[in-house]
């Protein structure tokens, strides 16, 4: 059987995309019998013919439409294949392994995300999301290549990436707001305080909890804020988070005499700076500028 080449396939193709050897010729700037050769020693390698001419028409025969569908799966291979070539050989990293905790926006989270995988398409992305000092232990472990949180590492290089302020809320219908006045902490610890657990496996906090005589415990933040929705209890919430639930009156700030809002501030950690290639140093570039303009409770 005949080797037949890449380029050969390749000349196939053209042929079968744009109906004819006349055209092929045209397109890929190679003669007219150059292709007719290439597409000869297919058929003389397969065995069978790959097209047939109907009037001034070039069309595929049954068997070139098979094979045209197992080319295009090879040449889409082939062109990945030339393409982790050149990352590597520019020294762009294949994999990029990333924990951020669930507090930061999801929105911007994924608008960094697409925004580097359109600049590097071979860069293969591992996120984990995390509570707490979740993402903190993954950089520890060396599960990841860097984090997004809220607690730093001794002696480990962290830069401040923003600010994400917790709002105290509740469903509108909670019975907290049937007192009428200002409330307290105290008036809180009476009611279901429903609390996002630290994901971290070696050392957990219970930050945030207040001491209430009924705590629900969950792993999400998603799920906190659509068990708060349903009256099920109330939480200090990422105000970046439920900004719409707020102005559709889903969700109700509580009137509390001190302590309405919480602030925290998320970091970038990474073990070490050199290590960084250039697909991670764009990564943290979108995530620096997503985060400039957060909205907080002044804005409301």
């Amino acid at each position: 059987m005949l080797k037949v080449t890449l380029e050969q396939w390749r000349m196939f193709k053209v042929v079968a995309d744009h109906g004819g050897f006349n055209q092929a010729a045209a397109v890929i700037h190679k003669s007219q019998s150059s292709i007719h050769t290439a597409v000869q020693k297919i058929e003389a390698s397969l065995g069978v013919a790959l097209f047939r001419v109907e009037g001034r028409k070039t069309l595929l025969t049954e068997e070139g439409e098979m094979i045209l569908r197992r080319v295009n799966y090879l040449l889409d291979e082939a062109s990945r294949v030339e393409d982790i070539g050149l990352t590597l050989a520019e020294g762009i990293e294949t994999k990029l392994r990333i924990a951020v905790d669930e507090i930061f926006p999801q929105h911007l989270l994924y608008k960094a995300l697409e925004n580097t995988s359109a600049a590097y398409p071979m860069l293969r992305i591992e996120l984990s999301e995390s509570i707490l000092s979740g993402a903190k232990e993954l950089l520890e472990t060396f599960q990841v290549d860097l984090a997004v949180s809220p607690l730093t590492i001794k002696d480990i290089f962290s830069e401040e990436l923003c600010q994400i302020e917790f709002m105290a809320v509740a469903c509108p219908t909670h019975p907290l707001f049937a007192i009428e006045r200002d409330l307290t902490i105290e008036d809180l610890k009476s009611y279901r305080q429903i609390v996002v657990r630290d994901s971290a496996i070696s050392r957990r906090n219970d930050e945030g909890w207040l001491g209430a005589n009924q705590r629900w415990t969950v792993s999400h933040m998603r799920t906190s804020i659509d068990m708060i929705k349903k009256g099920l209890g109330f939480a200090w919430l990422p105000l970046t988070s439920i900004v719409d639930d707020l102005e559709l009156g889903l969700l109700k700030p509580l009137p509390l005499c001190n302590g309405r809002t919480r602030k925290v501030n998320l970091h970038l950690l990474f073990l070490d700076a050199d290590k960084l290639g250039p697909a991670a140093r764009t990564f943290l570039g979108e995530l620096r500028y997503q985060s400039m303009d957060l909205p907080t409770s002044d804005d409301m």
